[in-house]
């Protein structure tokens, strides 16, 4: 027994080995291991966490005229509450920025008011608001010009929103294909990510693959392991030549060619299996899954129309997928504006399961 304030001669030139290398090096990889798991313990919940948050979304406002003058917005602030009390949670607002931006780069002033003012009005409204830069089409064509621009947008618009509730999210790009390749799409969603995490450490990122946010680039999308803020966004149209008959955009096949039919039990299975695939990534990866996009064009046969909308509907939710329908109003959308009214049997697709256009599904 020593006494108080005393110290024991022997203790005093007790000295305890340092660690071995080897023990050192199996410690540092425990340590690494039991990090990676804690991210994967805390991701593995987020896809029911996002699907409950998110829900049903709408994409809108990609090509109002609104962003270059207010007093012309076909959209109107009361749509926001139409919108919620239609059946939707989350809005997704397609952001064209490239164009309102200076030789600088720099945002126009006026246009990020209107910004703030869609962001206000729809978290007023009760809505989730995804920031969507929408500029994939310069960033096909040149990914130099886009990584400098794209940048340049976070730059401004990340540290605009830091004090942002929750609610709204930021997704870096949309459909990134082109020019911008995997290798490229990996490298510049990385600076991106690390340019809003200086202001948004905790805040939902949404990012998606390249070759146009089609699910069949998932293996080739780079994310970092250790940021659990992250929601992985897939497109859906197909199949192609069924959503986008009649397109004027489309190839010339799939332009000319209307009255093409979707519905068999082919046609069904095809799709389930395509979500299963899906599902499949992000539980291996962790991730929450929102279906960014799907719609079908106008011009494709009505009742396949709304049978292919609430089987994308259903597939979807049955694996806990949040969505967003493209889109609001136009050609694909579920609204008509002019008369200001939901389009019903689309609207009905979307948003009720007793659909009587169900039909069997998984």
């Amino acid at each position: 027994m020593i006494a108080a304030g005393m110290r024991s001669p022997r203790a005093s030139r007790l000295v305890c080995p340092s660690p071995l290398p080897r023990e050192i090096a199996m410690r540092r990889a425990f340590l690494i291991l039991l990090a990676l798991l804690c991210v994967a313990l805390s991701a593995a919940p987020q896809a029911d966490e996002a699907f409950a948050r998110l829900g049903r979304g709408v994409n809108i406002l990609g090509y109002d005229p609104m962003w270059s003058d207010p007093d012309k917005a076909r959209f109107r602030p009361p749509l926001y509450r139409t919108i919620r009390d239609g059946g939707f949670r989350t809005v997704r607002v397609n952001l064209q920025a490239f164009a309102h931006m200076d030789a600088d780069n720099r945002l126009d002033p006026a246009w990020l008011r209107t910004l703030d003012t869609v962001v206000a009005q729809a978290t007023a409204a009760g809505l989730n608001v995804i920031l969507d830069e929408h500029d994939f089409h310069p960033c096909a064509a040149d990914a130099a010009v886009c990584r400098a621009k794209l940048l340049a947008f976070w730059s401004q618009v990340a540290p605009r929103y830091r004090q942002a509730p929750p609610s709204v999210l930021f997704e870096i790009l949309n459909e990134p294909n082109g020019q911008m390749t995997s290798e490229a799409w990996n490298a510049l969603l990385r600076d991106a990510l690390r340019i809003i995490r200086r202001d948004n450490p905790t805040r939902t990122v949404v990012i998606g693959p390249a070759s146009s946010n089609a699910y069949t680039a998932l293996d080739r999308l780079s994310l970092p392991d250790d940021d659990p803020h992250l929601l992985v966004t897939v497109h859906y149209y197909n199949p192609f030549r069924f959503t986008h008959q009649g397109a004027s955009w489309a190839p010339a096949d799939i332009r000319d060619r209307t009255g093409v039919h979707w519905g068999s039990a082919a046609d069904r299975a095809k799709l389930y299996h395509e979500f299963d695939r899906i599902a499949a990534w992000a539980q291996a990866h962790h991730r929450p899954i929102l279906i960014g996009e799907f719609g079908t064009f106008e011009q494709a046969p009505a009742d396949d129309r709304l049978a292919w909308t609430v089987a994308v509907v259903n597939a979807a939710e049955k694996r806990h997928f949040a969505w967003a329908y493209w889109q609001f109003e136009g050609s694909f959308g579920t609204y008509d504006i002019g008369r200001g009214v939901w389009i019903a049997s689309l609207h009905h697709a979307l948003v009720d399961s007793d659909s009587a256009y169900a039909g069997a599904g998984r």
